[in-house]
């Protein structure tokens, strides 16, 4: 399939050669060929991977990424270059734009690019067409059995253990990590797999919610429906990440997997405050 004919499907239109190379730039066709994502001859891996919807989609975060959020992203010297990986951070804003982003961020590392898988709530892929879309960027279903196969096939795992919980705060629950979930300390106990914390700083102010209607989110089987602006505002954006950090536990009770998460969470917090002290201006 030509990066022109998903184009054509994606957004519904043919694009001119000069639409496409300008959203498909040389920079982002480098940055594809740099990641070690194995594919079959048709570019999909078996999650619907496709390789040209990548580099489709990167032209475009990448761009909001430069010139809309206009994101500083600190310790991506942290990022193995291969291997099996957590990304663990905290979640808001809404819209999934702190999972774009840092994708974004990840797949253009100048320290090694990575592709990450980013764990979607199961109801992204009742939307029509959404959930086909999702996976041929990356994007998979968060059940524990497909992020062990992929931890297995040494990928890069975005996780939001805060989950709804955190993307659908309102304004006044800024920057307060909501209860975390102990799911992705488990598969890093069993797959030994190393965990890097992210605070994300800015997302909280892109869509920044006063109240959920929450009848109609429940009449339309969605997790919430905020009063919120109608697309995502242009907060500047800060990403740090910490260094890896790895555990090692028998697992004899719930409790102790809980104290290594609240280890991870003191982490984020720590890189939270850090990228709002670094913050000069909100917009």
């Amino acid at each position: 399939m030509a990066i022109k004919d998903v184009l054509k499907g994606l957004a519904g239109f043919s694009p001119s050669e000069s639409l496409y190379r300008r959203i498909v730039t040389p920079a982002v066709e480098a940055a594809i060929e740099k990641i070690p994502k194995p594919v079959g001859s048709f570019g999909y891996d078996p999650w619907g991977y496709n390789e040209n919807a990548v580099k489709v989609s990167l032209g475009v975060t990448k761009w909001l990424y430069d010139h809309y959020f206009r994101v500083t992203a600190n310790g991506l010297e942290n990022i193995p270059a291969n291997g099996r990986l957590l990304i663990i951070g905290n979640h808001s804003g809404q819209l999934p734009m702190d999972g774009v982003l840092l994708g974004t961020a990840l797949a253009t590392n100048p320290h090694g690019p990575r592709a990450a898988r980013a764990m979607i709530e199961r109801f992204f892929p009742t939307v029509p067409y959404l959930g086909n879309l999702l996976n041929s960027i990356g994007a998979v279903i968060g059940d524990p059995l497909n992020c062990a196969k992929m931890l297995e096939s040494e990928e890069v795992i975005i996780v939001f253990p805060e989950g709804v919980r955190g993307s659908g705060k309102l304004y006044k629950d800024r920057y307060k990590l909501q209860r975390f979930g102990n799911g992705f300390m488990h598969l890093a106990l069993t797959h030994k797999t190393p965990i890097i914390p992210v605070g994300i700083v800015g997302c909280e102010e892109t869509m920044p919610a006063v109240a959920n209607i929450a009848p109609l989110a429940k009449m339309l089987g969605v997790p919430y429906v905020p009063i919120a602006p109608p697309f995502p505002l242009p907060a500047r954006v800060h990403l740090n990440f910490g260094k890896p950090m790895h555990f090692q536990c028998n697992m004899e009770s719930e409790d102790e997997v809980t104290a290594l998460v609240e280890q991870v969470k003191t982490e984020i917090r720590r890189l939270i405050a850090l990228g709002l002290e670094q913050r000069k201006e909100i917009y």
